[in-house]
């Protein structure tokens, strides 16, 4: 720690005697958003510099001596609407960007309409959250991670236990949310990723390619389907058409190269490849798995001409997690005794066409995207006998996706149609040991293919002095895996969503609709050992009617405090019949959820309150804090009483902060504190008998007394400093970023551990049982990491 430190220290001021800050212009143009020409006379402003320039003819701009740094630009004139750009980063070349403008109908009833970067959207007024590139490239605690960085807004758990980002929505399951990259779906953005379910140790998005993220905790738009607690869409930057450059990042768990520019005049690009080096960090900490992985990420944009575009995305991934049987401590003898080795192959490709034809603009996305699943584990992790296999799955999944959807702007009218149609393939090849009442052997081979199909409309409504705003949805989807499933009317969406401004600072907001969720791929082609589908019949789409309602209070373009209610009540949850738990309540561990004898009877309420302040000062601070106070329940049936899921953790508290100081160093803190997560006891009675434990290698939880228990609530303090050297032609940025500086330790329930000994082996083998042991377990350290960024 103390070398870091020093090595920190020592680089930043051998560097500080050798900087020399260059100045750059910010460059770029201004169009109608419509009709696509350019637009004269715009006065485009820098956020919190005395700097700006005015549009010409061709609707280009000049900045001239901006220095390096990250900024919002604003653009203003009479007649159209003031717009408050994505923040940009300007670092070793000239920034150039591009700034549509919508014509200002209220002109005409003398109302000025002014842009803010708290922004409102008419289809998701509440609920809804904007992640620039301040807290993306900044945030403590979060290595430029984004699973982790949202876990710092209001309704997002985070799990102290393990290395894992698990995604825990307003109390919904880490398999509820969904994500987009420039408009076209991706299944997870993780690695080592739980099949069935989204959550990793860590991301597979490079940070270095992505503008901002726009974050739905509800009130979710209508072409985004098959979500049940969140969306994540992601905005990744467009290339430089000018120059072309390089950035290197050393980071917590890889190193990457990226690259940005041109080809030609009319196409842009971005690439990056990583590879980590997180096994050597796990095998440092003296943890029971070492990960590996390699990524890769492009992005192609082409504009033909005004009305035209093109977009190519690609994004892929190799993970390899093999198992550190060095870290033979009783702490991880557990883990050791169940996990398996996990390797794992996923790509996604796909592509945007934009059409631009005054106010319609008409989008096809079509992708394809590939997940190969590979599960192994032997009894005491020895592969030298046969006999000792415990688990072989070889499972993939495959998506192929069509969307249409056409958008149009008529005066204070928005209006959005489209329609979907998806082709999925899954193929599940499984040998796994199991215990119920007796030891089984479950060998199984699937094959499923589903068609897909939806529809959707979303009409919108501003006043002319947008005080108000309305928003009426609808969508529908089916498909064919079984005749439950197969009408659009059994999955009609509606939804509606109202703001109203009451004075200059008052707004209040509301939102309630109707969602529903297929259950995963393991699910639906689970088969039992006649070879049949076991869950075809008894599985529907989860549903869960939703209700948000919020009042905010915002000061000029730099504080803002909002107050949000929720309630959420599902429906039609798959229940596990050997567990007796909804399968909504598992999902935050490796390996895979879904693939059992399930039935749709389950039903679930979350509801709460969440409080979010905001306050920035252009150039200075990013500060948020959030509370959130919330219950998660769950109950097997109509008639069974609610009991508390596996997410009511009750409450949540995230302060987090960035301050720019003088010299082009930052300085950031986090403080996190969550309820203590219920918890099952174990069945030791069924854990000690010899065929149950050598079938899983790990202890029966006692459902009858499901989440029973509580552990103990938790707390943990991120640090992170920053600084920044921008030379002529180059940028050299170090970070020092201390995890957990309390060293702060959660107690978790002890761990029943077979000692191999059997107690009776004088008794017939289904009777015999193993002599049982208590490993007590916490986890908690201190986790620096120190990271390094060039850019030329």
């Amino acid at each position: 720690m103390k070398r870091l430190l020093t090595f920190f220290f020592f680089c930043s001021f051998l560097l500080l005697l050798i900087q020399a800050q260059p100045v750059h212009q910010i460059k770029g143009t201004v169009i109608d958003k419509n009709s696509r020409q350019p637009l004269e006379f715009i006065n485009v402003t820098v956020i919190g510099l005395n700097k700006g320039g005015v549009t010409n003819a061709e609707g280009h701009f000049t900045i001239e001596q901006v220095p390096p740094g990250i900024y919002r630009l604003q653009a203003t004139t009479i007649g159209y609407k003031s717009v408050t750009t994505p923040e940009y980063i300007l670092s070793t070349r000239n920034l150039n960007i591009s700034i549509e403008m919508e014509e200002n109908l209220t002109e005409l009833e003398g109302i000025t309409v002014t842009a803010s970067p708290f922004r409102r959207d008419l289809e998701s007024p509440v609920s809804l959250r904007i992640i620039g590139l301040q807290e993306i490239e900044k945030s403590p605690g979060a290595n430029r991670d984004i699973s982790r960085i949202v876990q710092s807004y209001p309704g997002v758990a985070f799990s102290p236990i393990g290395y894992r980002n698990d995604l825990i929505v307003r109390g919904g399951s880490p398999s509820e949310n969904r994500f987009y990259l420039d408009g076209i779906e991706i299944p997870n953005i993780n690695h080592f990723s739980t099949q069935g379910a989204s959550g990793g140790p860590v991301g597979i998005l490079n940070a270095d390619l992505i503008r901002e993220v726009i974050f739905y905790t509800g009130a979710f738009p209508t072409d985004k389907g098959n979500a049940l607690s969140s969306v994540l869409d992601f905005k990744l930057r467009d290339g430089d058409m000018e120059h072309n450059s390089l950035k290197a990042t050393l980071g917590a768990s890889e190193v990457s190269l990226a690259s940005n520019g041109h080809i030609g005049k009319k196409t842009s690009y971005l690439v990056s490849v990583r590879q980590s080096y997180l096994q050597f960090l796990f095998d440092m900490l003296d943890l029971p798995f070492l990960p590996t992985f390699t990524d890769a990420q492009f992005k192609l944009k082409t504009r033909f001409n005004k009305q035209n575009e093109l977009t190519i995305l690609g994004l892929g991934g190799i993970d390899n997690m093999r198992l550190n049987t060095k870290a033979d401590s009783e702490d991880n003898e557990y883990i050791l005794s169940y996990l398996p080795k996990i390797k794992q192959e996923t790509f996604i490709l796909g592509s945007v066409y934009r059409h631009y034809a005054g106010a319609h603009v008409q989008s096809i996305v079509v992708s394809h995207s590939y997940l190969n699943n590979r599960n192994t584990k032997y009894r005491q992790n020895d592969e030298s006998v046969p006999d000792n296999l415990m688990l072989r799955l070889r499972s993939t999944e495959q998506e192929t996706k069509f969307r249409f959807e056409n958008k149009s702007s008529i005066r204070n009218w928005k209006i959005n149609l489209g329609v979907n149609l998806d082709y999925s393939q899954y193929s599940n090849t499984t040998f796994q040991k199991i215990y119920t009442n007796q030891a089984q052997i479950f060998d199984y081979h699937t094959y499923l293919d589903i068609l897909r199909w939806g529809i959707f409309g979303t009409v919108n409504y501003s006043s002319m002095d947008e005080r108000f705003t309305a928003s009426l949805g609808l969508r529908a989807d089916a498909n064919n895996y079984s005749s439950a499933m197969k009408s659009l009317s059994g999955q009609l969406s509606p939804r509606i969503s109202l703001s109203y401004q009451l004075t200059d600072h008052w707004f209040v907001s509301g939102n309630a609709g109707l969602y529903y969720q297929l259950p995963p791929y393991t699910a639906l082609g689970f088969k039992n050992n006649h070879g049949a589908y076991a869950n075809k019949y008894n599985l529907r789409y989860m549903k869960v009617s939703q209700e948000s309602l919020g009042v905010s209070w915002r000061k000029e373009d730099t504080f803002e405090v909002s107050i949000e209610g929720f309630y959420k009540d599902y429906d039609k949850i798959p229940l596990s019949v050997v567990d007796g738990i909804p399968l909504a309540c598992k999902g935050n561990d490796y390996g895979v959820i879904g693939n059992e004898l399930l039935t749709s009877t389950a039903q679930g309420r979350s509801y709460g309150a969440e409080i979010l302040v905001k306050w920035l000062i252009a150039k200075k601070l990013n500060l948020a804090s959030s509370f959130t106070l919330f219950k998660s329940e769950y109950r097997n049936n109509k008639e069974s009483e609610y009991i508390a899921s596996a997410w009511d953790n009750r409450y949540i508290l995230n302060l987090r902060g960035t301050y720019n100081l003088p010299h082009l160093w930052s300085v950031g803190m986090k403080v996190s504190c969550i309820g203590g997560a219920p918890y099952t006891p174990y069945d030791e009675e069924k854990s000690s008998l010899v065929s149950a434990w050598d079938a899983q290698g790990k202890a029966y939880y006692d459902y009858s007394k499901y989440n029973k228990e509580r552990l103990p609530a938790f707390a943990q303090v991120d640090i992170r400093v920053d600084k920044t050297f921008y030379l002529k032609h180059c940028m050299l940025g170090f970070y020092l970023d201390l995890q957990n500086i309390t060293v702060s330790k959660l107690k978790q329930q002890d761990v029943l551990m077979s000692t191999g000994v059997i107690d009776n082996p004088e008794a017939p083998a289904d009777s015999q049982h193993y002599r049982m042991k208590r490993i007590k377990q916490s986890s908690g350290t201190l986790l620096p990491t120190l990271g390094i960024t060039f850019e030329y």
